[in-house]
């Protein structure tokens, strides 16, 4: 695992610049450092040694006759047969690494190799003749991948942080993404929170030349039941296939490890990958946000030392800061600074973990996936009277009842933006001081929708959720965690051949009323016990509700909350009734208050300095 980063339009002084963009990202790859400068471009590179951990495995990596240069991010599976089919087409490798694969690979193929790789990746090359830089990003965007173009320079990388020290470079904040966030608690576009740097999309490549950039698609999920195997037979198919899957994603010439929770998804990786130790954190005794105990247990019955650490409140919140800046962009899931800890104490004791990531989108694993089948009684409802019955609840107090009632007066489409929703459009337009563009949420998955018209409502919703809940939240936090630490992670669900699977299994087999997962939850069965098979979905859960309601804790964000950033920003007399509230048990408003928190934080450390 490595990170890279680059521009075009070198300049003067392209070395010294470049040396200072690398050293943003030191903590991707802190055993070696590489470099490629040319009157065109600057390319740096910092790298993690998982696979050849020898010098020759360093980048950058050039092809026979040096025309064109590779800086790769990630692990290609199945690189050891792409190699010999190109060493049986007359190629020359000089290193045993998989990063060598891409670039022979490209000559070879060009952009169909992507259809050839099994991997997560993110990577460039730069073709000296052709003066074209060519980028990629993987299937589901588990490796990130960032460009902009500023002053007649195109700079990429793995980073965002990493762009700052470049002269060209312009640090403005993107207010849309601003307001987008505080409904989906993530930047849920191809735009991010600096103005005019953007995200290249998962299964996406370019091509750059000549100050022009074109994007394209290379490929997408598709959904499409087969009917024809029973439950029996799904079960098999996952069994062998995620089997297959894990053993895939154990290449490494280093010790690999697995984080492991008390739910089925990491207690079925760790299981079947027969991992030497798992790392497990939580918070306090209760079991609510304890789950070592469950850990150490099912680490005992396969046989594996389980390492554990629990995060004190002191630990959790004296850390925001720096994991922040880590992430780039600020992220309001309160389980990135949990994870951010079981990397920490992974990172101890091996290079490469294991996670159960993916499994919930690629399965059905989701609670909120069961709601198409409940309340049928109230569905029959003609749809009109739902409508009315829902419009007039929303001017209701937020609570359980009240929700159900705005729910399911509207159509999946209009309520259905994925596992969060914070913010409605009107509260947010009431709590934002500043005026901005951003779109409707419903603009933003209306094309999500639209590419899975006509298929039932619970796979709607796990495409939606594959294509923006899964690549803003789930693998962002994943790789910003996990790089913070100098550790590799990796998601053996987020397989290109699982996905072929899942995409297959007739939603009855993923979701009832009464589980999720279902052919899934069977297929742990194989591998772990019963009563960790069949869990309910716990998450990564953090007491942020308990400690908001602390007068340690409430007066650390009542003072943020009236800081000169957030009077910039938002009408703070209304983020003060919601943290008066909720300290009060008037309502439970702590993941909203927490959205603009860590926004707040976020934009302390990156536009006003605040130390790390």
């Amino acid at each position: 695992m490595c990170g890279f980063v680059g521009f075009t339009n070198a300049i003067d002084n392209s070395n010294r610049v470049l040396g200072e963009m690398m050293d943003k990202i030191v903590h991707r790859g802190p055993d070696s450092e590489g470099r490629y400068i040319d009157e065109q471009i600057a390319m740096g590179f910092r790298r993690l040694s998982i696979i050849d951990i020898t010098d020759s495995g360093d980048q950058p990596i050039f092809n026979e006759d040096k025309s064109m240069v590779l800086m790769f991010n990630g692990e290609i599976y199945n690189y050891r047969s792409i190699r010999e089919e190109l060493i049986g087409k007359g190629h020359k490798f000089t290193t045993n690494t998989d990063s060598e694969v891409l670039l022979h690979g490209y000559e070879e193929y060009g952009e169909k190799l992507l259809d050839k790789l099994r991997g997560m990746f993110a990577f460039i090359i730069w073709n000296k003749n052709t003066g074209e830089l060519f980028g990629a990003r993987d299937f589901f965007g588990i490796k990130p991948f960032y460009y902009a173009d500023m002053g007649g320079t195109f700079m990429f990388g793995s980073e965002i942080k990493s762009f700052l020290p470049h002269p060209a470079f312009v640090k403005e904040l993107n207010t849309a993404a601003l307001e987008n966030y505080l409904t989906f608690q993530y930047s849920p576009t191809n735009e991010t929170f600096f103005k005019n740097v953007y995200k290249l999309l998962p299964a996406h490549y370019f091509r750059y030349k000549d100050g022009k950039l074109d994007i394209k698609r290379y490929w997408d999920i598709c959904f499409n039941e087969n009917n024809e195997p029973d439950m029996d037979k799904w079960v098999e198919l996952i069994s062998e296939t995620f089997k297959d899957s894990v053993e895939a994603h154990k290449i490494a010439d280093v010790e690999v490890g697995s984080f492991l929770s008390s739910g089925v998804d990491s207690s079925y990786v760790a299981s079947v990958a027969n991992v030497d130790k798992t790392f497990t954190v939580g918070f306090g005794e209760d079991e609510r946000y304890n789950e070592i105990g469950w850990a150490k247990e099912f680490s005992k019955f396969i046989g594996k030392e389980n390492i554990s650490k629990v995060i004190t409140p002191e630990e959790y919140w004296n850390s925001i800061s720096k994991i922040q800046y880590h992430m780039d962009e600020p992220l309001a899931d309160p389980s990135c600074i949990a994870l951010y800890f079981v990397c920490n104490k992974a990172s101890e004791y091996v290079k490469v973990v294991l996670s159960g990531e993916g499994a919930d989108e690629i399965f059905g694993g989701y609670n909120v996936y069961k709601e198409p089948l409940g309340a049928k009684g109230y569905k029959a409802l003609p749809k009109f009277i739902r409508k009315g019955i829902g419009a007039a609840a929303s001017h209701l107090p937020a609570k359980r009842g009240v929700n159900f009632l705005v729910r399911n007066g509207k159509e999946l489409e209009e309520r259905f933006i994925g596992n969060a929703y914070m913010f409605t459009p009107r509260d947010r337009k009431n709590l934002l001081k500043i005026k901005t563009d951003a779109p409707d949420p419903t603009v933003i998955t209306a094309p999500f929708y639209e590419k899975v018209k006509g298929k039932d409502q619970i796979t709607k919703m796990q495409y939606l959720d594959l294509h923006l809940w899964m690549t803003g939240d789930i693998l962002l936090k994943a790789d910003k965690m996990s790089m913070a630490n100098s550790l590799e992670l990796r998601v053996p669900f987020l397989d290109k051949e699982v996905m072929a699977l899942a995409q297959q299994i007739p939603w009855k087999y993923r979701v009832s009323t009464e589980n999720t997962k279902l052919a899934m939850r069977k297929a742990a069965l194989r591998a772990a016990p019963e009563k960790t098979a069949n869990k309910k979905k716990l998450g990564f859960p953090v007491p942020i509700r308990v400690w908001l309601r602390e007068d340690k804790y409430y007066g650390i964000v009542k003072d943020m909350f009236r800081s000169d950033a957030a009077e910039k920003f938002f009408n703070t007399d209304l983020l003060i009734k919601l943290l008066d509230d909720h300290k009060a048990e008037k309502s439970d408003n702590s993941r909203k208050i927490w959205t603009v928190f860590i926004f707040l934080k976020w934009y302390g450390v990156y536009f006003e300095g605040q130390e790390i």
